[in-house]
């Protein structure tokens, strides 16, 4: 009797225990927080209000956690929130199974009707005043992204001026196989994204500079930035006589001049000339090691006239010389030397009765000579002799003298220009150089540099091959991904935004990589420090499985976050 009433006991104990339940939480809830910083979910409810069981905010915010572990979002999003905390992530209980591919799609489907893109325009508008960022400069790009599988034209539903049209185009992945759609995006601070949008897949890089363009003083007008004040930095496909026009006098610019005008190469080679060049050292901040040399930068202005107008022109001369361009310009040589040698065996070959038909073969020879190598030619005398023994004394009796061709290929000073040359490109602007407002050669090259953020974007969102999932056969519904996509990457971005104008104000280092100190964090290096983070929820109780680490609260101290928010929803 007595053993059964202990095991009763036990049993009766072990029905008033509380749930206990464990979840890898990682970096989630520091996401989660900064999309409620910036008004994601209570954005995208009052701009896209729906009568589903689930709100199109949560959906959507769902998704973004869900890219942000690395995973693709809309396949299995309800198997993915089953071994998560709904109710700390987003901030009420919410049932998986709600997360359907049905439910899913039908979101996408309500807020492509409103316009992907204006939501995001909204949200990126609260980001910015929320966190104060800097939007002098504006940074614009595009990119290609490829899918696998025949996508229609445009949906049957829909009317193809409105719908991106997935097709075959110029493919900057060099895929031209697949069928791609483009991405445009505009960053203020380098990274952080304030517009995007999709474009047709053989859409023209300059159309589109003409139509961001067209935008540009709406945009201003929106952020109450003065015009005196704003740079549009874009590469060289916004060089074109109607993208200038657009600009006018009203927006000042940065830009590169492509290397097919005319007026490039004469710059180029007028800085070379010179030999005035005004050193403007190195740029990187990184730490050089022997194999990586941070680049040397030097400068020569002058004036560039393109359409009847004047421009400030700025050759910059790296010592990096472009890697790309100098294989292209070995091979062109190397050609050149292989036709060059051809040519000369041949003549060579031959042999002449007279001088002067000599000299008219060498004459050839220099007449088709590229520019890049010169040959050194010598006439040859050959003697041919009578047939017979020689003489007693070795010597033999000359019949006629033959003559010939012989020569040697040498670099021309051209090749040295040329390769000197390759380190040169030549930067297009209207900002003055003098007054408050003036930019140097150095403060040029320098914000034209920052263009590298928006490539560096263009990596985070074609990381994984998210289109290609089966969910995802509406062009539709790839342009509101496009919005999920930018939303985590602007959270992402936000992240670490924060975290180095953390260590800038305060002049403070914070953990990097194997126990490296950095003033320049990523948001990679946070997400690696939280890899592990798990936390235990006893009942309606959650609490950390072990004490964060000093790397971890150096972190949510700079974030401006406290522990809580892995442990109390809304936090």
């Amino acid at each position: 009797m007595i053993p059964s009433m202990r095991t009763k006991n036990i049993e009766v104990k072990m029905e008033n225990l509380p749930d206990i339940d464990g979840f890898t939480v990682q970096h989630l809830p520091i996401v989660t927080a900064y999309a409620q910083k910036i008004g994601v979910v209570e954005i995208i409810n009052t701009l896209v209000p729906t009568q589903m069981d689930i709100d199109a905010g949560t959906v959507i915010l769902g998704m973004v956690l869900d890219t942000l572990t690395g995973r693709n979002p809309l396949y299995r999003l309800n198997k993915y929130f089953e071994h998560q905390d709904t109710q700390l992530l987003l901030g009420k209980k919410v049932d998986p199974l709600k997360f359907s591919d049905h439910t899913v799609g039908r979101v996408l489907d309500r807020i492509h009707d409103y316009g992907a893109m204006k939501v995001f325009s909204q949200i990126s508008l609260q980001a910015l005043k929320q966190f104060n960022i800097d939007r002098s400069h504006l940074s614009f790009d595009t990119t290609s992204v490829s899918v696998h599988g025949d996508y229609s034209m445009y949906s049957e539903e829909t009317n193809s001026s409105d719908t991106m049209n997935i097709v075959h185009g110029h493919s900057k992945d060099h895929r031209p196989d697949l069928k791609q759609f483009l991405v445009k995006m505009l960053c203020v601070d380098r990274t952080i994204p304030v517009f995007g949008q999709t474009e047709d897949g053989n859409a023209s890089d300059k159309v589109i500079n003409n139509k961001v363009l067209s935008s540009i003083s709406k945009y201003m007008a929106k952020n109450r930035i003065k015009k005196e004040g704003f740079i549009y930095i874009a590469d060289s496909a916004m060089v074109t006589r109607k993208n200038l026009e657009k600009i006018g006098d009203e927006i000042q610019f940065i830009s590169r001049l492509p290397a097919n005008y005319k007026e490039c190469s004469r710059l180029i080679k007028s800085a070379i000339e010179k030999n005035e060049w005004v050193e403007l050292g190195k740029l990187s901040d990184t730490m050089e090691t022997i194999k990586r040399p941070a680049a040397v930068y030097k400068a020569w202005e002058t004036t560039a006239v393109l359409h009847n107008k004047n421009y400030r022109a700025v050759v910059i001369h790296s010592s990096a010389h472009d890697k790309r361009r100098q294989k292209r310009i070995e091979r062109e040589l190397k050609k050149a030397h292989t036709e060059l040698s051809k040519k000369i065996k041949e003549i060579s070959k031959q042999e002449f009765f007279c001088r002067m038909d000599t000299l008219k073969a060498a004459e050839e020879i220099k007449k088709g000579s590229p520019v890049f190598f010169k040959p050194e030619i010598q006439i040859v005398e050959i003697p041919k002799y009578r047939r017979g023994r020689p003489k007693k004394d070795g010597s033999r009796t000359l019949g006629k003298m033959m003559y010939g061709v012989s020569a040697n290929i040498v670099e021309t000073d051209a090749v040295e220009e040329l390769k000197k040359e390759t380190g040169c490109f030549v930067l297009l602007s209207n900002v003055p150089i003098n007054g408050k407002k003036g930019y140097s050669s150095y403060d040029i090259l320098r914000t034209y540099k920052d263009q590298y953020g928006i490539e560096q974007n263009f990596g985070f969102i074609k990381n994984t091959p998210i289109v290609n999932c089966i969910f995802l056969k509406k062009a539709e519904r790839i342009e509101v991904l496009g919005l999920v996509l930018l939303l985590s990457l602007l959270i992402w971005r936000l992240i670490e935004y924060n975290m180095r104008r953390y260590a800038k104000d305060n002049k403070r280092d914070l953990p990097g990589w194997v126990k490296r100190r950095t003033y320049k964090p990523t948001a990679f290096m946070l997400m690696t420090s939280f890899q592990y983070l798990m936390i235990l929820k006893i009942g309606e109780h959650r609490r950390l499985n072990k004490p964060l680490t000093q790397n971890q609260r150096e972190y949510l101290r700079a974030l401006g976050l406290n522990e809580q928010i892995f442990t109390k929803p809304g936090g």
